[in-house]
């Protein structure tokens, strides 16, 4: 008889943690992550490989209130200890993590956006004379920057295209990120994809204040060199007339 009852208090207690996690559950779902977290505790502290995994991912991603790992790892292995496959790929997951800790840093502090500037979006600027005296280095000059400025045109519209830069981040490397390393990555990303705009802009304002110049200069010589001519040939006609 006392059998009986020991189980059945069991089975009573076994429901009440059902429905308190299904309580924490729900809580977690409206982000109410602090009543979650108080009833996982409760539960993980009580032995349940359910509340361990759960608790052990909001300390991981930092709906704990903040990032700790060793948090997480310890509350994985205790559910993985009893089965718990979703706690037995967390724990897969951090593995992995730290054997591609190279590639998750590289998205936080190391990418530099060199690879949107290459192949038909590799823009050359022209060098630019101070000015120019023959037709073929008019013509040139003219046509070299045609071409930086329709590359220019084709390659801020990639860069509009690729923003945000987060987008970028290959889809194996984001899931390994744990909340900070994602908001750091944001951040670095953002700051990445401004810096790139403005390097845009002035490179773009410095060559065509150089065209411009060049331009400028360049027309004055030879409306000087066509009023030259034009008097050398009036000088020679009036000469002519002269010994006639």
């Amino acid at each position: 008889m006392k059998t009986k009852l020991f189980l059945a208090s069991l089975l009573l207690c076994g429901a009440a943690f059902a429905g308190e996690l299904e309580d924490a559950n729900a809580l977690f779902e409206k982000q109410d992550y602090a009543g979650a977290m108080k009833l996982y505790t409760k539960l993980a502290n009580a032995g349940n490989p359910a509340a361990q995994q759960a608790l052990g991912q909001m300390y991981f991603y930092g709906e704990a209130g903040q990032v700790d790992e060793a948090k997480a790892v310890e509350l994985f292995k205790k559910a993985a200890a009893k089965g718990n496959k979703v706690a037995i790929a967390s724990l897969e997951l951090i593995d992995q993590r730290a054997k591609r800790r190279a590639d998750i840093d590289y998205w936080i502090k190391g990418y530099d956006g060199a690879d949107l500037k290459t192949g038909e979006y590799r823009c050359v600027a022209p060098r630019i004379p101070a000015m120019s005296k023959i037709n073929a280095d008019i013509d040139r000059i003219g046509a070299a920057v045609k071409a930086w400025q329709e590359c220019y045109n084709k390659y801020v519209t990639h860069l509009n295209n690729s923003m945000p830069l987060a987008k970028r981040i290959p889809a194996d490397i984001q899931k390994l990120m744990n909340k900070e390393e994602t908001e750091k990555s944001n951040a670095y990303l953002a700051q990445l994809q401004e810096n790139l705009s403005e390097e845009a802009r002035v490179s773009s304002k410095l060559l065509l204040a150089d065209f411009d110049a060049w331009r400028k200069a360049t027309e004055s010589y030879v409306e000087q060199h066509n009023k030259m001519v034009k008097d050398a040939k009036k000088d020679s006609y009036w000469a002519d007339k002269k010994i006639q």
